[in-house]
């Protein structure tokens, strides 16, 4: 059973393979990233089969750089089979948007 309302914390770590090459001289987080810590979150707070389908008014709104601690935070809800999800940096929103679920299809 899925939670209704998820947070977690994380550092972005300086030595991560998401900085290498995003950019040399001036690395950033990309955004497949910042959505892929939200994703994960949300997956493990999930034990009903269900996966993620898809990303919806996704807005990238400050750069990360490494090091930066990030907050994320997640609401289900529940009509519509979505998180709408946040990520901050201090005071700061880094990322929102919303993610939607479904059941995996078994053939």
């Amino acid at each position: 059973m899925q939670k209704d309302e998820i947070a977690g914390r994380v550092t972005t770590d300086r030595q991560s393979s998401w900085f290498s090459g995003h950019f040399p001289d001036n690395p950033i987080l990309p955004g497949i990233a910042q959505l892929k810590m939200v994703a994960d979150l949300i997956a493990a707070s999930r034990d009903d089969g269900r996966h993620m389908t898809g990303l919806s008014r996704v807005k990238f709104r400050k750069i990360v750089k490494p090091g930066e601690i990030l907050d994320i935070f997640a609401t289900f809800v529940q009509i519509k089979e979505q998180y709408v999800f946040r990520i901050t940096s201090g005071t700061d929103e880094v990322c929102s948007g919303v993610i939607l679920f479904a059941k995996k299809n078994t053939l």
